[in-house]
């Protein structure tokens, strides 16, 4: 078995939180979440603090602007790439300043080349993914972008290891050819599974640390996923139909970050039947118990920036809770 860059018993959130005080929700993280704790996203500061926004400000000689509420290509940088820069020079200052003398593993987050090259305009329109030279242009980039972030953050937090999450929600619908076009009457050509994971590989090997994929969509394309190389895959369990591509992902080595969480709710998670609700899910899948809080980490379902602030924090409480329960084998 793979040594896993995480600590046993481990859970964490995926990234996003709601409201616009990123102080007190990276207090939260670090309080919450002491085994993986991560850097917050709080998409509700607008542009810029957004996930395909935040990430394009790491892209490298590839500047983007807003038009007509959409990131696009542009020749130059301008005041939105200012923006966002500053957006998370704050971020990252906080960090520094909550996260002074951590040894433990850090995690960080970013979109994926495919939702990236799904979400983000051409200068002459059209996504990014209409072409596969502009795909290929973009990822280069983004893999020297994050590059970066992950050598930036190592300096900021010298005691941390770095573990880089890449989102993709739009991973399955890019494989499918079903990303709709601006007029919405067709769709661009799918891609094939072969060239999605080269194209991640890309992002993966020039990271510098080890790769989570997050995906919380239908249709986890695990095989994509082990080709890139990733470390995990993050999914969330209530979309999973057919458990033998996660049994087969399992025994070939790749650590599950398992959404165990609904995002919104009104009452507070129940630690105990999330625990057990994972504890099943291993069960069923017929490996060892001892294996368990090694190679799973327990998460929410996906992002909690739809949550009210006070579900959000008892998410990740109980996360953690529940993954010092599976711990107890």
């Amino acid at each position: 078995m793979p040594d896993f860059p995480w600590p046993v018993g481990s859970a964490t959130g995926i990234g996003s939180l709601p409201g616009a005080d990123i102080a007190e929700a990276q207090r939260i993280v670090m309080g919450e979440l002491p085994a993986l704790p991560h850097l917050a996203e709080l998409p509700a500061r607008g542009p810029g603090a957004d996930m395909i926004g935040r990430t394009a400000g790491f892209l490298v000689e590839l500047p983007v602007q807003l038009y007509a509420g959409r990131w696009q290509i542009a020749s130059r940088p301008g005041k939105d790439l200012r923006h966002t820069a500053d957006l998370l020079e704050r971020d990252l200052d906080q960090l520094t300043e909550q996260a002074d003398g951590f040894t433990g593993t850090l995690k960080i987050q970013a979109a994926g080349p495919w939702t990236l090259a799904a979400s983000v305009d051409l200068p002459i329109g059209g996504r990014m993914l209409r072409d596969p030279g502009a795909v290929r242009d973009l990822t280069d980039s983004l893999a020297e972008g994050l590059r970066r972030h992950v050598a930036d953050v190592r300096k900021r937090v010298p005691g941390a290891t770095v573990l880089l999450q890449l989102d993709e929600p739009s991973l399955p619908s890019v494989l499918a050819g079903q990303v709709p076009t601006e007029s919405g009457l067709s769709a661009y050509r799918k891609v094939d599974g072969p060239d999605a994971a080269t194209r991640l590989r890309t992002v993966v090997e020039a990271a510098g640390a080890p790769v989570v994929l997050h995906c919380c969509a239908p249709e986890t394309p695990l095989q994509v996923v082990r080709d890139a190389r990733a470390a995990a895959v993050a999914l969330d369990l209530s979309l999973l139909t057919d458990l033998d591509p996660v049994g087969e992902a399992i025994e070939a080595g790749l650590g599950i970050f398992a959404g165990a969480v609904a995002t919104t709710g009104t009452s507070r998670p129940d630690a105990k039947k999330i625990a057990e609700r994972v504890r099943t899910l291993w069960q069923r899948l017929g490996f060892p118990a001892a294996r368990l809080p090694e190679q799973v980490v327990i998460t929410p379902a996906c992002g909690l920036a739809g949550a009210t602030p006070r579900y959000a924090r008892a998410v990740l409480e109980a996360v953690t809770e529940a993954s010092r329960r599976i711990s107890e084998v």
